[in-house]
């Protein structure tokens, strides 16, 4: 998994892409990336596969802010980011979220 981070020039927006490796997938058919920055919707933002087995999708996100955010992997397995900026607890679960921060 990894946050590959690019700023404007403007330093007003941030494209993140999220991915998750193909290790990381354990042999998932489907990813969907939820979070801050879709209402937390599990089917707004799916990951693309790639022709090395991972999945990813970029988002243009505002810069100087920080998203938590989560995976659903076929619909029914929730995991973090392996190397998100940090980790936040949850408020509804007793998992934790991992968290993007887009500022430089």
């Amino acid at each position: 998994m990894s946050l590959k981070k690019s700023f404007s020039k403007d330093k007003q927006t941030c494209k993140v892409t999220f991915t998750v490796s193909k290790e990381a997938a354990q042999g998932a058919k489907s990813i969907n990336l939820a979070g801050d920055f879709n209402s937390w919707s599990s089917t707004d933002t799916p990951l693309t596969l790639g022709s090395d087995g991972s999945f990813s999708v970029t988002l243009e996100l505002a810069a100087d802010r920080e998203y938590q955010f989560r995976y659903l992997l076929d619909g029914c397995r929730w995991e973090n980011d392996w190397k998100a900026d940090k980790y936040i607890p949850a408020p509804f679960s007793n998992a934790d979220n991992s968290v993007v921060v887009t500022r430089q």
